[in-house]
Parts: C-alpha cells; structure tokens; sequence
C-alpha cells in the first residue's frame, strides 16, 4: 500500500481508481503476451507451448487517472494431472477475486469445445467479463470480423476488443475500458513498480522459459525450475556488483533429462546463456549462472513433489 500522503498525489486525486483484472482462457490463448503489452515490460514468460504459465503473475499500469493490477492466469484446461488440477484451482481463485475479468479467445483458431467450457463457466458470475479476440494481426479483418461474431454469440459479455500485443492494436483502449469498471480508491502498490512477483520467482521462470525453447512437445509440461541459492558475490566494487545463481531444472524421466543436457551438454549451456541475458536484462546487473539438471519421478503427479517444487 502506498504511504504518500500528499493530497495532490494521484493516488489522492478526486475519481481515482484502483483494483484488479484478470486475463482467462484456454491454453495458449495469448494472454501473457498481451499482460506484458499493458505493463509495457516483459512480467510474464510467454512460449508457443501451451500451459506455459504455471502461477498467477501479476503486473501494475500506473496511470495518471487510475493503477490497474492485471493477473495473468495459467490456461484452463481439462486436467490429466494433479498439477493441471492445481492450475484451474489457481485460474478459480484468481477470477473470484477481481474487479473485471478478460475472456481471452484468439482470432486464428475457431472457438473449440474449451472455448465454450470456459465461457460457461464466467456465465456463472458476477463479476463484469469483457471478451478480448486476441492475435488479430495473424488473420485478415474478415477474419477478425467473423471471431468478433461467433464471440458475441457465446454469451452477453461486458465488451468485445480486438486486440494485437505484437503490434499494440487497442492495447490502450483495453486498458481505458478496464480501468471504467475498477472502483475508486487509492493506489495499491507504490508508484513504479511493476509487478509483485518476488525476484527469485521471475528468474526461475525466465530459466524455464529459455528451457522451454526447442524441446519435443511433450518436454514443457514436465519442465520445473527451482533457484537454490542467489547472492551477491562478495569482494566487488559497488559500481559492477556481480549475482551467483544456482538453478536447478527439474524433469520427470531420465530420458528428458538427456534431452535438457544436449550433447556434451550444449543445450543446458544454450539455455543458460540465453536465461542469463534475459535476467540481467532484468536486475540490470551482471549474472554468473550455475544451471543443474536433476529427474523428479513423475512429479506432476506426486503432491509432495509439487509442494516441494513450490505447486
């Protein structure tokens, strides 16, 4: 919570606003890449993997007029797993406790049966849903037009955009439109900051995120990353600080296990080198990296294994 107790402050300005969207749908849906458009920084790992987000991530747009806190949730799914359980409830929790929640259906695939499943289930409540037809720059307008229809058939939404992340088509008005349906209240965090998500949790996801890339389609959902340890390394000058982190990639099969290695290890190395960039990206400091593969038996589905994984 804000401590700015200037009434000139945004966070005091008369018509204010401040709370919480949530972005639902199906896997693969395109919702992390249009949270990372809002927040205007990359918050959320994103893949052409479904099931690529495993927990909710959530991002904040500082405005003059308003501060939204958008959650980005992992894709509901028809679960084969304890895991894929554990996402929906993540997904349920998430859209009980928001202001306005974003049904996010892409506009180059027909709706499909977990399109209908998941537009049911946002009938049921009461919180404002605003239909967002995301991935429009991959299809012609007819396209978008078509979607656009066959969305506003499945149920009485609150608004239907069309949107591009990639190329930033009506990012701004998802926003305005958003921000119109949060309550009036101060500021929730403090002005800057960008997401909540503790340091430790976005460096292991950017990790799995460069793990994720170039794997046999079966790999992601087996894929978990744990960073074991992170600090400062000691004896260096305070204007090039240096950060140790030691990371450990998490798969359920020996034979995966080779598959993260590579040959010789070139694949792990890849990976950490292209994990490395995106951290220090992040901190804004120089990273060294200590990546460790290790099998977990069937994780997904062993609760003590999740609990220790952090599901």
């Amino acid at each position: 919570m804000t401590t700015d107790n200037d009434p000139s402050s945004p966070a005091r300005a008369a018509g204010f606003r401040s709370g919480f969207a949530c972005f639902v749908g199906r896997p693969n849906a395109g919702k992390s890449t249009l949270t990372n458009a809002l927040i205007g920084t990359k918050i959320a790992i994103t893949s052409s993997r479904p099931q690529t987000t495993r927990h909710a991530v959530r991002g904040i747009v500082h405005r003059p007029d308003a501060q939204l806190v958008v959650v980005d949730t992992p894709g509901l799914h028809k679960p084969r797993t304890l895991l894929g359980h554990r996402l929906n409830d993540i997904v349920r929790e998430t859209y009980a406790g928001v202001d306005v929640i974003c049904f996010c259906v892409t506009a180059d695939d027909k709706i499909g049966p977990g399109d209908r499943f998941i537009a049911a289930e946002l009938a049921q409540v009461s919180t404002p849903v605003v239909a967002v037809v995301t991935k429009t720059d991959k299809v012609s307008k007819q396209q978008v037009g078509e979607q656009l229809l066959a969305v506003s058939q499945m149920a009485d939404w609150a608004e239907i955009v069309p949107t591009s992340a990639v190329s930033d088509f009506q990012v701004g008005l998802l926003a305005d439109l958003l921000v119109e349906r949060l309550p009036e209240g101060p500021a929730l965090f403090p002005d800057g900051e960008l997401t909540d998500e503790p340091e430790q949790v976005m460096i292991g996801e950017l990790i799995r995120e460069a793990a994720l890339e170039g794997v046999r389609d079966e790999l992601p959902h087996s894929l978990a990353v744990v960073v074991d340890e992170m600090n400062l390394r000691e004896d260096r000058p305070e204007d090039r600080p240096l950060l140790d982190v030691y990371a450990t990639v998490y798969v359920e099969r020996d034979s995966q296990k080779a598959i993260v290695l590579g040959t010789g290890g070139a694949r792990l190395k890849g990976v950490g080198t292209t994990a490395r960039h995106q951290i220090e990206a992040l901190l804004g400091m120089r990273v060294f990296l200590n990546l460790h593969v290790s099998v977990a038996k069937d994780w997904q589905k062993d609760p003590k294994q999740l609990k220790k994984l952090g599901f």
